[in-house]
């Protein structure tokens, strides 16, 4: 294995990368009451210190009152907490490394088992937590306009406080994502319609309002996925011409990078090509993207947040398809989670040295 292809320099806009490497988002809910605290900075750092290149943060939450279904998850507003995320920017930067927070707004969730519960219901497209079940309210003009200028405040936030980039969540069955799926979406205004196009609006509006709150040159990285939490089976997307119709208006609304979730990098996304859901994206648009799904492990993570435990595996068939030209960048999620120099040991040819991940490293910051 020789992975020196995946530690070259990655330029766009105004994003400067030493390599390849991304830490994927990972919820950690360790900011009680939404802040941040030196000991995220801590963790952050660490990824800095092992050779990441660019560190996506775990989701948090822009300013609508159910955006969150935890309090401990950060927020990204407020006094207190962007100061929290100031001292984070700061650290990695005077470290050498380049970040970016994710901007999350969960939509319609279960509650914790805790019991905590936001100061609003849950809001989403439709109200639908579920395929027919209902688990919130639906989404009116005025709230949707509100948490459109949320994702922008946030976002000119994070490029003020210094971050390289920003990452919206599109993906895993939350808010936007609830959007772009039709069993979420029963909508009858301009926010649905039958077509996996037409239910892009809201997205569209986002991006297009994080773009004019940010400029031109700073980049917009948008998270997306077939998969739902609700459905690991989901398709949104079932053709190519069906992606591209989804991921085009996107494009022009301004992203710059599409991180594209799926359970397990290696499996096509559609049949008769072997490309996987990242390939489809920069072949059909153009734009860089990022694959992710069980990178460097034996199991995906959804058997090891069961208790399955995961061990370190080959990166041959991750470098032939990165040779290739399917995608720009290999978000890195549990490998990273359990072993901070996880890049470092990859780049030095020390995989002997690997830790695998149990469920364990999910109770600490470590």
């Amino acid at each position: 294995m020789n992975a020196h292809h995946l530690f070259q320099p990655f330029q766009l806009k105004s994003l400067n990368l030493k390599n390849r490497i991304v830490m994927a988002p990972m919820t950690r809910s360790f900011s009680p009451g939404g802040i941040p605290a030196s000991n995220v900075a801590d963790y952050y750092d660490r990824r800095v210190e092992g050779e990441v290149g660019l560190i996506i943060s775990e989701g948090t939450v822009v300013n609508r009152l159910a955006s969150s279904n935890d309090p401990d998850v950060p927020r990204f507003y407020g006094e207190k907490p962007l100061l929290g995320w100031k001292a984070v920017i700061d650290k990695v930067h005077a470290d050498g490394g380049a970040m970016a927070p994710q901007l999350w707004h969960m939509g319609v969730v279960a509650p914790k088992d805790s019991g905590w519960l936001p100061p609003a219901p849950f809001e989403g497209p439709s109200g639908y937590v579920a395929p027919g079940e209902i688990g919130g309210v639906a989404m009116t003009q005025q709230d949707i306009s509100e948490t459109i200028h949320a994702f922008a405040q946030a976002a000119s936030d994070a490029k003020n406080l210094g971050f390289d980039a920003v990452e919206l969540h599109g993906a895993h069955g939350y808010l936007i994502d609830q959007f772009f799926w039709h069993p979420t979406n029963q909508r009858t205004d301009g926010y649905g319609g039958k077509t996996l196009a037409e239910r892009t609006r809201f997205a569209v509006e986002i991006v297009q309002a994080v773009r004019q709150a940010t400029g031109p040159e700073f980049p917009i990285c948008l998270r997306i996925s077939q998969w739902k939490l609700q459905d690991y089976a989901a398709k949104l997307a079932t053709t190519p011409l069906e992606m591209e119709a989804w991921l085009s208006p996107l494009v022009q609304a301004g992203v710059d990078i599409f991180h594209c979730s799926q359970r397990r990098f290696w499996e096509p996304e559609f049949a008769g090509s072997d490309l996987n859901f990242a390939g489809w994206a920069k072949k059909l648009t153009g734009k860089a993207s990022i694959t992710v799904g069980s990178v460097g492990l034996s199991g995906d993570f959804l058997a090891a947040f069961k208790g399955e435990a995961s061990v370190p595996s080959s990166l041959d068939e991750l470098l032939r398809r990165f040779d290739r030209g399917d995608f720009d960048l290999v978000a890195v999620g549990r490998a990273l989670l359990a072993d901070g120099a996880w890049a470092r040991k990859i780049n030095e040819g020390r995989s002997a040295e690997l830790l695998g991940f149990s469920k364990a490293a999910l109770a600490t910051l470590s």
